[in-house]
């Protein structure tokens, strides 16, 4: 039987008309729980005209901020915290302003510095951890490209030192791809409001001047490949071609990679294999992972994925289950075919964006269900909850390549 999703009927965050960093759009949430009690946390992101960097002759900048939540009851309602972010890109303009102290305490890049989106939290080795999908300056209102005419402003406010040089950060900067960065969480002194204090910067884990490359975290343990202990993270390059098995994957896919230290990942000291890539209808532009995998067994992952057919079809939520493999990557063992989440409330709908969107940042299992906190419409941010065994037990019913397989009788 097909699992059934609830979904909150209203959104559990908005826009808040006032608020300069969350006045325009209050989405993809992340979430996790309490180890001490079952009260649950959010980092969500949000943006708004930022008028006090506006340049002469340009729309106003939108830096991106993560702001926090938190819920008694489940993840029903809310109470966020829009007195300030939880996390603020620094918004430097000069070249030999944009570093930041990483948690070892060098200085580092800060890929950070003009927007931090997307979050997802997850625990690795025992400890929590952030990641972001970042860019080094903030663009203008970028959905802007989606309209008739289309109006580019992604890049407004990337400053002419760019040019002056061709090293990797420079080409990073003059792009201004996303940039995903790792970050330490710490749990409590988020949610004590000591935001200053919960993250720590520990190292970019894509390569910037390689390709744009978002939808980014890690397995909660490291795996034995190619003979070594390693962390594996689930990626999603916007240029597949410059990855293995880039000309199969043809659009942006799902990639796995592997790393002895983290700060490998984003320094050429890792191994990148493609995963999954587009093969249902509702998924010919892209597809990503959503969030980090959950255990199900000794071995086997559940992984939520999007996939994008087009710009007035939209992103799908779908599942997969991966299996490990003995010394090598995990491989996909189960993938649904069928569209499982996707935007059909009214609040849910675009508004001031054409896209229709409906994309999870967040998955815990708490009792029975499984519990998914999503951003909609480009705009606001709502929870689903799902029964956790008969999601999986309805995703086993199809082979790797969606192929329903039909339960053998005795």
């Amino acid at each position: 039987m097909r699992p059934r999703f609830r979904y909150t009927p209203e959104p559990v965050l908005e826009p808040v008309p006032g608020c300069e960093w969350a006045s325009k759009m209050v989405l993809n949430p992340a979430i996790v729980k309490d180890p001490a009690s079952d009260r649950l946390h959010m980092l969500f992101r949000a943006t708004g005209p930022w008028s006090r960097k506006r340049k002469e002759g340009k729309h106003d900048p939108y830096p991106i901020f993560l702001g926090y939540a938190a819920s008694s009851d489940l993840g029903r309602t809310w109470t966020a915290d829009f007195s300030r972010p939880a996390i603020a890109p620094a918004l430097n303009e000069r070249y030999e302003d944009i570093y930041i102290t990483d948690i070892n305490g060098n200085r580092v890049r800060d890929y950070s510095n003009g927007c931090i989106e997307d979050p997802r939290i997850f625990p690795v080795e025992g400890e929590l951890y952030l990641s972001a999908a970042c860019r080094l300056f903030p663009p203008g209102p970028y959905w802007l490209i989606d309209r008739e005419p289309p109006v580019d402003t992604r890049n407004d406010y990337v400053p002419e030192w760019v040019h002056e040089g061709d090293d990797p950060f420079r080409v990073t900067a003059c792009s201004n791809p996303t940039v995903t960065v790792l970050y330490k969480l710490d749990l409590d002194k988020l949610k004590a409001g000591s935001y200053e204090e919960a993250f720590a910067y520990v190292c970019p884990l894509t390569e910037g001047y390689v390709s744009d490359n978002r939808d980014a975290f890690l397995f909660p343990n490291k795996m034995l490949i190619g003979g070594k202990l390693q962390y594996v993270m689930l990626h999603r390059p916007m240029t597949a071609a410059l990855f293995p098995q880039g000309a199969r994957a043809k659009k942006p896919s799902i990639y796995l990679a592997a790393a002895e230290k983290l700060q490998d990942f984003a320094c050429g000291r890792v191994t990148h294999r493609l995963l999954a890539t587009c093969i249902f209808h509702w998924e010919e532009d892209r597809i990503g992972a959503s969030w980090a995998p959950l255990q199900i067994s000794a071995g086997e992952w559940l992984v939520s994925y999007h996939g994008k057919k087009d710009a007035s079809f939209g992103y799908t939520q779908s599942f997969m289950i991966l299996r490990e493999q003995d010394n090598d990557f995990p491989v996909v063992a189960h993938r649904c075919s069928e569209r499982l989440m996707y935007a059909s409330q009214e609040w849910e709908m675009p508004s001031d964006y054409p896209t229709p969107c409906l994309f999870t940042t967040g998955g815990i299992v708490i009792g029975d269900d499984l519990i998914m906190s999503y951003g909609a419409a480009d705009q606001k941010a709502g929870i689903s909850w799902v029964n956790f065994a008969e999601l999986v037990e309805y995703i086993k019913q199809f082979d790797a390549e969606g192929r329903k397989v039909e339960k053998k009788r005795y």
